[in-house]
């Protein structure tokens, strides 16, 4: 690809679509972490496909510690001690070789760089890898966990131990990893022309057989490479081709093209990406009938609230319901108090009474009485005894809604501790806090009423029955002195018009007056009706007053005790509630990386297709 602008838009189209991977990878390193139930390797996994984003094609050779693999790279490279090589395990770490002007060497944790100026190293990294089947287990794991970066896979045997059951079961694991595996049989020289091919198809007939495939297959030698490079720093073409090595130099020159090794290139990430990104989704898809268990909880704490809450109200309500047939009783004992007193048969002894009043002899027939009419009526018919038991209805409401509140809070505490001793440890952790029954409980709002409700109950027993009082002293007042008028115009009349005169008009006269005076006597009960119904609603007002005054403050006792209850089992809710916003978070953010995903795979497909529209064009 000769052309600069062509090799401009194809290096475009890769960085741009390398950018798109890097920020999806970015945006799943934010969520992939905090997932439950997801193997720890998938973060670093994550991170890897950053690295593969900043890295050129890699090759990894893995095989048997003495299958020659760095004899084979250092054959490849040039350079005979470039990595160690002996007859025990020397590689106890990933050794990346990446182009640098100059050999240096880098190490973090058990991966070492090494730059190294070979032309190969520009458009391909070498990784060499501690032995599979090591005798040092921990070698054979490190390699294992650096498999998921390799861009094609080198599998490194022995020509003279091909195919041993370790090999196959190698080659079926890198087969299932998914990656593009390429068989190498190494120390050809050791076989004669016959034992080679015999060994080669021997190889291709086990796989065929146990696999179901025919693997690319390699047969190198790594002391004819060394062999070929000559003093002077040329190669032995001949030698060269015999040992193998070009077939590799071969991969990398001609069949790796630009095109297909920026493709290859971008879709190692993609690779890695979409195993997490399905590992993930699995991991959520298994969280999701422990989040329905969670999410149970919460909905069963709340409903045992809400119950509660429920049970709370229904009790103010019979507090209510009994203090109305209290503030009932008062009033239908106080009407019948107002009807005995403002009943006919009583109007002479109202009128009496009124001319007490006018005379101002009153307090004598009062003293008789107790000093009120009606306060002693109202004691005759018990109208203060349904007073004065208002005050201890109206008390009963206290200990009951804190004996709930205290049993209920016992109960949903210890509910709420069984649930999280339920949890899997990797959630009771996340339990912040201490699920606990208060130390303390307050009745502040019951106690802080109780001096209105006092007030509203004296307003009842004294200030009502002292209205009525003068209500009723009035009346006598009034019906006496209409009377005494009546009179007075009877005694007017019969002295100015004598009884025994013709055609006198005193018999009308006493006639009116004593329809009149009748009149009076009759209008007695009815007075009595109006004050009976005003006593009745001033009743149902200091009535509606209390209670709702009661209520109020129940409300907030109430309201205080579910606070209680919430704040009890707070630990847990919240939670409940922080798990349930981040899984939903976390699985909508997995489905626009996977939507994403999808893309960026069209992305990664269109690479260099627009440059090929561009030559045929």
């Amino acid at each position: 690809m000769a052309n600069p602008s062509l090799e401009s838009k194809l290096a475009a189209d890769y960085e741009a679509v390398r950018r798109r991977e890097y920020e999806l990878i970015t945006s799943l390193l934010e969520v992939v972490p905090r997932i439950d139930g997801l193997k720890e390797n998938s973060a670093a996994h994550l991170r890897d496909a950053l690295f593969h984003a900043d890295h050129p094609y890699m090759i990894v050779f893995v095989g048997p510690f003495n299958a020659g693999k760095s004899s084979l790279i250092n054959a490849l490279l040039g350079e005979h001690d470039l990595l160690p090589i002996g007859p025990t395990p020397t590689t106890d770490r990933i050794s990346i070789l990446r182009w640098g002007d100059e050999l240096t060497r880098s190490r973090s944790g058990d991966v070492e760089t090494v730059f190294y100026p070979s032309p190969l190293l520009h458009k391909v990294s070498f990784v060499d890898t501690p032995g599979l089947e090591s005798v040092f287990q921990k070698h054979e794991d490190i390699t294992r966990r650096f498999l998921h970066r390799s861009d094609t896979v080198l599998l490194v045997m022995l020509a003279t131990q091909a195919m041993t059951q370790g090999n196959l079961d190698n080659l079926q694991f890198l087969k299932e990893y998914g990656k593009n595996v390429i068989l190498v049989l190494n120390q050809i020289d050791l076989l004669s022309a016959d034992e080679i091919e015999t060994v080669r198809q021997y190889v291709l007939d086990q796989s065929q057989s146990k696999l179901g495939y025919k693997p690319d297959l390699w047969l190198t030698s790594s002391k004819v490479a060394t062999s070929a490079r000559l003093p002077d720093g040329s190669i032995d073409e001949a030698q060269w081709k015999e040992s193998g090595l070009h077939q590799i130099e071969a991969f990398v020159d001609r069949q790796l093209n630009d095109t297909a090794r920026l493709r290859q290139k971008l879709q190692t990430p993609l690779q890695i990406i979409q195993n997490v990104h399905q590992q993930s989704l699995m991991a959520l898809k298994a969280n999701q009938s422990a989040l329905d268990h969670y999410q149970s909880i919460a909905q069963n704490i709340e409903g045992q609230i809400a119950v509660c809450k429920r049970e709370q109200e229904r009790a103010v309500q019979m507090i209510s319901d009994d203090l109305h047939g209290r503030f009932g009783a008062m009033a239908d004992r106080g009407g019948e108090a107002l009807r005995e007193q403002f009943h006919p048969a009583r109007a002479f002894a109202s009128i009496g009474r009124g001319i007490l009043e006018l005379v101002g002899l009153s307090g004598l027939a009062r003293a008789r009485s107790g000093g009120s009419y009606v306060r002693a009526a109202f004691e005759r018919h018990k109208v203060f005894e349904a007073v004065r038991e208002i005050p201890g209805v109206a008390d009963q409401l206290a200990p009951r809604l804190e004996g709930r509140d205290v049993q209920d809070l016992d109960d949903l505490v210890k509910y709420a501790r069984r649930e999280v001793d339920a949890l899997p440890a990797v959630i009771q952790q996340k339990v912040i806090g201490v699920i606990q029954t208060p130390v303390r409980y307050e009745r502040a709002a019951l106690i802080n009423v109780r001096k209105d409700l006092d007030a509203l109950v004296d307003e009842a027993s004294t200030i009502e029955t002292d209205d009525v009082e003068r209500a009723l002293r009035n009346t006598m007042l009034y019906l006496a002195a209409y009377e005494l008028l009546l009179l007075v115009f009877l005694v007017f009349s019969i002295i100015a018009f004598p009884i025994g005169e013709q055609n006198s008009p005193l018999p009308t006269i006493i006639i009116l007056l004593l329809a009149l005076a009748l009149f009076g006597i009759a209008f007695l009960p009815l007075r009595g009706r109006l004050i009976e119904n005003r006593f009745r609603k001033r009743i149902t007002d200091i009535e509606s007053r209390f209670v709702e005054a009661l209520r109020q403050a129940a409300n907030k006792q109430i309201t205080y005790g579910l606070q209680l209850r919430r704040d009890a089992v707070a630990p847990v809710t919240r939670m409940l509630e922080a798990q349930t916003e981040t899984q939903m978070d976390q699985m909508k953010r997995l489905q626009a990386a996977g939507q994403e995903l999808t893309a960026i795979e069209g992305a990664v497909g269109a690479i260099g297709k627009s440059v090929l529209s561009i030559l045929r064009g």
